[in-house]
Order: C-alpha cells, then structure tokens, then sequence
C-alpha cells in the first residue's frame, strides 16, 4: 500500500452519533450529503476552518449543504472534528445550522472529554 492509498482511522464520538440519527428523522439525506466530506477527511485531507481558541487541540469546522431544505451551505450542516494524529481523526458533532447557531469551544471540550471517558484505555486526548 502506498502512502497516497492510505486512509486515517476515523472514529466517532456517542454525540455525533445521536445528532446523525437526530438528524436522519429530519433529513433523509443527511448521510448522502456528508459522505463526500467524511470521505475527504478519511484520506487525510483536512477540509473546513480550524477552531480558534482550542488550545492545542486541532479542531476544524466545515460546512455541508442540505439538499432537504436547498438553502445552500449556510444553512445547512456542521460537523466538527479532531485531528488527533497524523493517523486518527474524532468526528465530534454534527448539527443543522437552522437548528443550533454555534457550539462553544468549552462543549467541545466536554464532548472530548466525554469521548475519552468512555474509551479509557485510550492515551489522552
């Protein structure tokens, strides 16, 4: 396998999870549309704008269009994720901009926090 073949681990936190199923009720093609991102980000390319003020936490915000309300990117979907290392990236949260405005950098971290908790025998975050 060459190193341009090689795609990170990506796993995902329980909020991302329930904000996707949320989500799926709402939007039945939710998954269509964050496909091509989670594919991006799967081989290593880190799309959307990075967090300011999470330390040093490398965390990104990009933006996917909800083709169920067809108002475009800005009021479609967020998610958030966390490049944890070259190899391995935490898919944080996903939520509808016409439903939630923003998230806070302080429940980014207790979404991580949470995320570590249940995965104690991980190293840390």
């Amino acid at each position: 396998m060459t190193d341009k073949e090689k795609f990170l681990d990506v796993e995902f936190t329980s909020e991302f999870k329930r904000n996707l199923r949320s989500l799926a009720k709402k939007y039945r093609h939710v998954r269509l549309d964050i496909k091509p991102i989670l594919d991006r980000i799967k081989s290593g390319e880190f799309v959307g704008d990075r967090i300011p003020k999470t330390g040093d936490y490398a965390i990104f915000k990009v933006r996917a269009r909800n083709r169920d309300i067809s108002k475009g990117k800005s009021a479609g979907y967020r998610i958030m994720y966390y490049v944890k290392t070259d190899a391995k990236v935490i898919l944080i949260t996903i939520y509808s901009k016409t439903e939630q405005s923003n998230i806070h950098t302080d429940q980014i971290r207790r979404i991580l926090k949470s995320y570590k908790n249940e995965n104690n025998n991980m190293k840390k975050i």
